[in-house]
């Protein structure tokens, strides 16, 4: 990463992996943020994950399937099993109908530090906070992951429970953002609040 605050998307071969398994380690709430900020990134931004999806996608169905991902994994030089590959394949494709589209492959490899860009943060917390009153409610967060078929009850309450560190039943902006930030190994910054 280098050090003047942009960090670029490539070299990309390796990263991309680290990042999809950064990826499936997180809640539901992070992924559809993520999701969020991937859709309003401009093209500057993703050109490298552009050019790799396209790759990726040999037939250009404009998605990317489990067989395709495989192969595509294995021609950037990594041996994965056929149950990580899966597991991979399962955590990227948010809407779960079996492939990978190329909003969903933006939101699961792009770099990290475009999570750190306040903007991006606050469009993303817009997206869950539809009545604009600064928190986001276990109703307005149930309605946002049932759009996806990502929300069970079971999933919300822990959602909640993770995320809400002021135990009042919702998440506000703070926490939200601690959220996103949370495990972001590529967020290597020099914050020290005591």
């Amino acid at each position: 990463m280098r050090e003047d605050g942009e960090a670029s998307d490539k070299p990309l071969d390796i990263a991309v992996l680290s990042r999809l398994k950064q990826f499936r380690a997180m809640n539901k709430l992070k992924k559809l943020a993520l999701k969020v900020i991937a859709e309003n990134l401009s093209e500057e931004e993703i050109i490298g994950l552009k050019e790799l999806f396209k790759n990726m996608d040999t037939d250009n169905s404009g998605t990317i399937t489990f067989e395709e991902l495989k192969a595509g994994l294995t021609k950037l030089g990594t041996k994965l099993s056929e149950s990580e590959a899966r597991q991979l394949m399962e955590a990227a494709d948010v809407d779960g109908n079996g492939t990978i589209d190329y909003i969903e492959f933006i939101t699961a490899t792009m770099h990290m530090n475009r999570m750190e860009r306040e903007d991006h943060l606050y469009r993303a917390f817009e997206y869950f906070d539809k009545d604009k009153s600064g928190h986001i409610t276990m109703d307005e967060l149930e309605h946002a992951l049932k759009n996806y078929n990502m929300g069970d009850e079971k999933t919300i309450k822990e959602i909640i429970a993770e995320v809400d560190t002021d135990n009042d039943g919702r998440i506000n902006y703070d926490e939200f953002v601690a959220m996103m930030r949370k495990g972001n190994p590529e967020l290597v910054t020099n914050r020290c609040r005591k």
